[in-house]
């Protein structure tokens, strides 16, 4: 990719990812870019597209599935502080895509500010959160959202409002730009009350989740008014291990990558699960990790 000398400084040819994801699992990336501003993120982007090189934007990482060959094209990071930061203005509060979600609750909080309590205890950014309309049954975080600013295919700046947006996709129609930030509209709350509701959210994502020390991802979406782990469960699949990927015993819609565990091994296990799933209740299962 000639053309990224112009971006010399914010690139890392032949980048490991699996180190960038929960995983831990996967090869490099022909190139990593970290742009310190939008107006360097559009032009990478607008030079994308003019030399038509793939681009995809890594997140958190927590659900992603590097292969073991990598990523052909330019990874984007939204690391820098252009994208991190977090501010609150009243009951606004503005957040960079590259935001950890954790940092996000923490601000809201601290602000007195309810309604973003369900994300406590989710991994990754406000971007990846707002891609897969992250929360709980009864509150998700597309229902705080009032717009948001995002660079298209072309690296123009847009801003989408609210009524643009489609929560009921699994994009959440957000797959094609890159989220620059998001203005969502929060309400004032007692601050005792809203940390007694994180904690009792942060308990009950817990008691279902693998430890927090492991290498873990969650494989596949729940069917509507379906819980895909008890699907798994009652397809006698918990605890099931291909090569180092094993289904939790904690919950069966987790993996948990053991040492020497490689891509192809979590890749062969989703298969299991998918083929034994619609064998027995006629079910495809949906990804809920986005493998590259």
């Amino acid at each position: 990719m000639p053309f990224l000398e112009d971006f010399a400084e914010i690139l890392k040819p032949q980048e490991p990812l699996a180190p960038y994801t929960f995983l831990k699992l996967g090869g490099p990336a022909q190139a990593l870019a970290q742009p310190r501003s939008v107006d360097e993120l559009g032009k990478l982007v607008v030079q994308c597209r003019r030399e038509q090189v793939p681009f995809r934007v890594l997140g958190g990482g927590c659900n992603l599935l590097v292969r073991d060959e990598g990523v052909r094209g330019l990874v984007i990071r939204l690391s820098e502080n252009a994208f991190t930061s977090v501010e609150v203005k009243q009951s606004k509060v503005r957040a960079g895509g590259g935001a950890l979600l954790s940092t996000f609750i923490s601000e809201c909080a601290r602000h007195s500010l309810a309604g973003v309590e369900s994300l406590v205890g989710i991994p990754g950014t406000v971007g990846g959160g707002l891609c897969s309309d992250a929360g709980s049954r009864s509150e998700t975080i597309g229902q705080l959202v009032e717009s948001v600013d995002v660079l298209d295919a072309q690296g123009r700046k847009q801003t989408l409002e609210r009524g643009e947006l489609d929560f009921t996709s699994p994009t959440s129609g957000l797959d094609d730009v890159v989220i620059v930030s998001a203005t969502f509209t929060l309400e004032a709350d007692d601050p005792e009350s809203i940390l007694k509701r994180m904690r009792k959210f942060w308990i009950h994502k817990k008691a279902r989740q693998p430890l927090s020390f492991q290498a873990v991802g969650r494989l596949f979406r729940d069917p509507r008014g379906q819980a895909a782990d008890q699907l798994i469960e009652q397809a006698g699949l918990q605890g099931t291990r291909v090569g180092g990927a094993e289904l939790s015993e904690r919950n069966a819609n987790y993996v948990v990558v053991q040492p020497g565990a490689s891509s192809r091994d979590v890749l062969r296990l989703i298969e299991l699960v998918r083929s034994r799933v619609a064998e027995r209740f006629g079910l495809t299962l949906d990804l809920a990790i986005a493998v590259w």
